[in-house]
């Protein structure tokens, strides 16, 4: 069973239904809970917030995070779960923003990946994963199966 297929099937078994928010991913992770048939019944929706102005009109992300912290940090990825989770059907949601490369500064380097999970009637979590510059594509790809990975142990309820 693949990853998305494991997610999918634990989120049925809960009746959950499932909402991301993708900056860095660029919808790749949406693709790839919807690859497997069948994922119409838990998948509710996605949100490719690329740019700030996304993240602001249809996250809710606040400016002041944004200016405060900037794109790629746990307090957006925590307000863009939160948003999109507000914003949706779903009773989890996850959210992606990073630098997939290259294009990376001193401050934010190539491969660094917020994360934040959100779930009805708790706080969002969010965490930072440093891929390290292993190029845009592996970046990309490793932050899909990484976030697939926490919506499943959100919706099975483990850390």
């Amino acid at each position: 069973m693949s990853p998305a297929e494991a997610l999918l099937a634990a989120a049925r078994a809960r009746g959950w239904r499932i909402a991301v928010a993708e900056s860095c991913t660029g919808g790749l992770l949406a693709g790839a809970i919807t690859a497997p048939p069948g994922a119409s019944d838990v998948f509710d929706r996605g949100f490719v917030t690329y740019s700030n102005a996304a993240k602001r009109d249809l996250l809710g992300v606040a400016e002041e995070t944004l200016a405060r912290h900037g794109a790629v940090s746990e307090p957006v990825a925590a307000e863009m779960a939160a948003g999109a989770l507000a914003r949706s059907e779903a009773q989890v949601a996850v959210a992606i923003t990073g630098v997939a490369g290259p294009g990376a500064s001193a401050r934010k380097p190539e491969g660094r990946v917020c994360f934040a999970v959100a779930r009805h009637g708790e706080p969002p979590r969010a965490h930072t994963v440093e891929f390290g510059p292993r190029g845009r594509e592996a970046v990309r790809m490793a932050s899909v199966a990484h976030a697939l990975d926490l919506l499943r142990q959100a919706v099975e309820g483990t850390p």
